[in-house]
């Protein structure tokens, strides 16, 4: 069976400061240290999912300059098909400044680059021969990093191949009708969820989880997965709803761990796993990520996720 993950999206230079604590507004505090690492949420996705064993092919745009030379050098050695990335000139890469606090938590300012020239145009380019990055795909796995004229285009070649459309609603933004009708499964924090639905935010326990999956079939999403941070997330669906719990860890950085958690879910996905048990595992391998620091170098590869998932089953 096909078997290949597609990511089309966006690749970042990650620059990160850490420090003990966020700065208040007009505030400075001292750093503790910077480092710049390969990033943005689809090179994230690509890499995750290929640490994982899974063949992928990422789609998208990086400026000709050191950045994006460290971005598609970061891929290729994790086993990603760039091919059908494009280095434009006189554009450069999209960046990330990220602040890490002592606790791992982190906030983070985008400048897209290079990512905003990626279109309808370079994804059907992307498409055709000699590069035909969607032939053999099972899944298609997008976020909204990029213009969303792009983001459906890529869905839409994604439903041609006969792949299995993932969105990773973020950075949150609206959906449009005719981008919802082509995802299979969407993929959101407790925080985008509630805004797709109009809420202040989703995550308590008391929470209705029905409502919310019946208020998202009726946005058009019958399949969702709610990811909940250290408390693992709920798979939503046509036959109701399961919570998947996560490892336990002692969290370093959480930068990119929700871009691990999609990334191996798609990997699993194309391997032909379930919606649930696909969800299990990501959430593994997104919990062993907050324990390293940076987004790509913090990813797991299959043993580490098996032994770790192995573990947490005997304890239990």
């Amino acid at each position: 069976m096909d078997s290949t993950v597609v990511v089309v999206g966006s690749l970042n230079a990650d620059l990160v400061f850490s420090a003990e604590r966020m700065p208040a507004p007009g505030e400075t505090v001292a750093g503790t240290g910077f480092a710049v690492h390969p990033g943005g949420k689809s090179a994230n996705q690509a890499v995750a999912a290929a640490r994982l064993g899974a063949a992928v092919r990422l789609v998208g745009s990086v400026g000709d300059d050191a950045h994006g030379r460290l971005l598609l050098a970061s891929a290729t050695a994790a086993g990603v098909d760039v091919s059908a990335v494009r280095a434009a000139g006189g554009v450069p890469t999209g960046v990330a400044g990220i602040t890490v606090d002592a606790e791992g938590e982190n906030s983070i300012v985008i400048v897209p680059g290079a990512n905003a020239l990626l279109g309808p145009a370079e994804v059907a380019e992307a498409a055709r021969p000699p590069l035909a990055a969607f032939e053999g795909s099972a899944v298609v796995c997008l976020c909204l990093e990029v213009p969303q004229a792009a983001v459906l285009a890529a869905a839409r070649a994604g439903r041609a191949a006969g792949a299995l459309v993932l969105l990773n609603l973020s950075p949150y933004a609206s959906v449009p009708a005719e981008l919802a009708a082509c995802v299979d499964v969407l993929l959101v924090n407790a925080q985008e969820a509630g805004q797709l639905l109009g809420r202040d935010g989703l995550g308590s326990g008391a929470l209705d989880w029905d409502l919310v999956r019946t208020g998202l079939a009726d946005l058009g999403f019958e399949r969702a997965i709610v990811t909940l941070g250290p408390r693992g997330g709920m798979v939503l669906g046509p036959d109701g709803t399961a919570q998947i719990e996560t490892i336990g860890v002692e969290t370093v950085d959480t930068t990119g761990a929700g871009d691990g958690f999609a990334g191996a879910l798609a990997a699993r996905l194309a391997a032909g796993d379930g919606l649930e048990d696909a969800a299990r595992y990501a959430a593994g391998a997104a919990a062993l990520a907050t324990t390293r620091h940076g987004a790509q170098p913090s990813y797991p590869d299959a043993d580490e996720v098996r032994a770790a998932l192995s573990r947490e089953a005997a304890g239990s």
